[in-house]
């Protein structure tokens, strides 16, 4: 009898807080309502005094209930008092370079929902809430504003080109239309941060972000969004030439890191080519008269199909153990809930 007291009374005070629960909207067909999101705008800059007030106050604006984080790459103007007085968060990255900031602040900051825009000026805050809303809504975890000039002045000579040859080098290697590679305006879920493994040091950055959303095959999306001319005062500190030579080699080390099978089975199947093209005619020659008169001919073929051999082998290990390193950051994905929980007004 005692024992079914007890049952008695668990399975009332079970209902009773379900009741609770309930009448309280935080139960609504068995699952809970979405929670509020904790949206963090994160900024990195160098130099930017002259931009990065009216930067803070514009996403301030847009996103209201969000954080907004400075973090300042040893500037010598006046960009951490600025951003302060505008009312940012402002913290100090000492080691040089867009992408060592990045890391940083992917480190540092905890958050729902990240926005990440340069502080130049030149992307539209008032698009942010629709990229935290399309994050949500379609349970995204990247949402890249792909840039629309808003006039003849937005881009230096040879950005637009050089945009054009990476993004397609990039969609060619991995297998993924990309319109806009190297924007700086991005919306990321927390799950997609806490696995991104950043390895590049400078503008190198929007790259790697890229491949690892297409290696992870997360659901992402462009959308596009106003691109304009950075305020007078403000110097891009972006070289055409050298950082996009620096792009092209992390696309080639991201390639190998990534890809390797393809990468080495490449350079391996180049090296057999030659080889081939090498000692197939000694080996006609001697088929015809039984000597072999170009024999430092036939030892650098051989030396280039045993090379080629390697590579492939490499190749094959590599893969391998790329794959290992992709399950880990999968787990590491996995570890966070995705966006869809959130409420979109929440975010806003």
């Amino acid at each position: 009898m005692k024992h079914s007291g007890r049952r008695q009374e668990a399975m009332i005070s079970t209902r009773d807080r379900f009741s609770l629960d309930l009448a309280a909207g935080r139960l609504v067909g068995g699952s809970p309502q979405p929670s509020v999101a904790r949206v963090a705008v994160i900024i990195p800059c160098y130099n930017e005094a002259a931009a990065i007030e009216a930067v803070v106050r514009e996403f301030a604006r847009a996103l209201p209930m969000a954080s907004i984080y400075v973090y300042d790459n040893n500037s010598s103007d006046l960009t951490r008092e600025v951003a302060r007085r505008a009312g940012a968060i402002v913290r100090n990255a000492p080691l040089q370079g867009k992408g060592n900031v990045v890391r940083m602040m992917f480190s540092d900051v905890d958050a729902d929902i990240y926005v990440l825009v340069d502080g130049d000026g030149t992307y539209q805050a008032s698009a942010a809430p629709r990229l935290v809303a399309a994050l949500i809504d379609e349970g995204l975890d990247m949402v890249t504003g792909a840039r629309v000039a808003a006039g003849a002045e937005a881009y230096r000579r040879g950005h637009v080109f050089g945009n054009r040859l990476l993004t397609g080098l990039v969609r060619h290697a991995f297998g993924c239309p990309v319109k806009d590679m190297l924007s700086g305006y991005r919306v990321f879920s927390r799950r997609f941060v806490k696995s991104f493994p950043a390895a590049s040091a400078r503008f190198e950055i929007e790259a790697e972000l890229t491949v690892h959303a297409l290696q992870m095959r997360v659901p992402a999306r462009e959308i596009p969004t106003a691109y304009g001319a950075r305020p007078d005062g403000s110097a891009s500190k972006l070289s055409t030439v050298r950082d996009g030579l620096r792009i092209l080699r992390m696309i080639g080390l991201l390639l190998r890191e990534e890809r390797p099978l393809q990468f080495f089975g490449a350079c391996g199947g180049a090296s057999f080519l030659m080889g081939a093209l090498l000692g197939l005619p000694v080996i006609g020659e001697f088929w015809r008269t039984g000597l072999v008169p170009r024999f430092p001919t036939l030892i650098v073929a051989v030396g280039l199909g045993v090379t080629g051999l390697l590579s492939f082998t490499c190749g094959l290990i590599l893969d391998a153990v790329a794959r290992g390193r992709l399950e880990q950051r999968r787990f590491a994905y996995l570890a966070h809930p995705g966006p869809s929980r959130f409420s979109p007004t929440s975010a806003l």
